[in-house]
């Protein structure tokens, strides 16, 4: 690959630095999307032992790239993105990546194939952490930093998409225990600050 081309592609993945997520971190700042995807990179390198029939790093690649769209079209929060929203977002996507160099190019498209059909392990795994991430993200925010729909997605979002695996069926029920506890925590500190 030219190195022109390799600086270039990272000129806009750097975009996602700047772009930030409906979610904020523990101290309430607003988080990036390049931040959640290093975070659910993370999520799938620790995953390693826990799913050994499947190609965790292939896993990983696909955390990289799965927001990459973002950086022509901004975060929308899954909650309020539309199917046209969808549309114009993998229509930009697709143009870039087919102005990569060839190689790169079809790396990405095979990625976001496999990614889009939800037909592999591989695929289901980057889809589960993708989503449950989001929530545990929610978990170590403010609670003032919810919006009035999160409190019930973080009881009901993602089970569906975690429903293959047993492992990652646990890991969603620990993060609802977590948002229960945080839910009730703050009603009792409300109670408190309204006596």
């Amino acid at each position: 690959m030219d190195v022109r081309d390799y600086l270039d592609i990272l000129h806009v993945a750097e975009r996602l630095k700047d772009t930030p997520r409906h979610c904020t971190t523990t101290k309430g700042r607003t988080e990036s999307v390049a931040e959640h995807s290093w975070r659910i990179s993370l999520m799938a390198f620790l995953l390693r032992h826990e799913f050994p029939e499947a190609d965790i790093d292939k896993v990983i690649r696909m955390c990289l790239i799965h927001d990459l769209g973002e950086c022509f079209t901004g975060d929308i929060p899954a909650f309020v993105k539309t199917d046209s929203d969808r549309d114009i977002e993998d229509s930009l996507l697709n143009r870039w990546v087919k102005s990569l160099p060839e190689e790169i190019s079809a790396d990405m498209e095979l990625l976001y194939a496999e990614m889009d059909a939800q037909k592999t392990v591989e695929a289901k795994i980057y889809k589960s952490l993708d989503k449950l991430e989001a929530l545990i993200q929610h978990n170590e925010s403010p609670l003032d930093t919810w919006s009035e729909n999160e409190y019930e997605l973080n009881k009901t979002y993602a089970y569906d998409t975690v429903a293959f695996s047993s492992w990652l069926t646990e890991l969603r029920n620990a993060v609802l225990e977590d948002t229960l506890e945080k839910i009730s925590k703050g009603s009792q500190a409300a109670s408190a600050h309204s006596l």
